[in-house]
């Protein structure tokens, strides 16, 4: 999970990832952050993010996108 709080403050470091619950609800982080977020998170952990998994719930949150990392690595 380090290693995604790391991720996130190198794209963008003016939020805290520790207690933000609305990344995408609060229009924090936009699109194209968000495309190149999931193309980071895959690089970095070796998974693939379908289409059907890149929903608000999924990125609101650090602890949202560590569940979808964990889940996604487990399959």
């Amino acid at each position: 999970m380090e290693r995604l709080y790391e991720i996130l403050e190198e794209m963008q470091p003016e939020f805290d990832y520790h207690k933000e619950t609305a990344l995408i609800d609060d229009h924090l982080l936009d699109s194209l952050t968000v495309l190149a977020l999931i193309s980071e998170l895959e690089d970095e952990f070796d998974i693939t993010i379908p289409a059907v998994e890149i929903v608000p719930e999924n990125f609101n949150s650090a602890e949202a996108m560590w569940a979808l990392i964990t889940r996604l690595m487990e399959e």
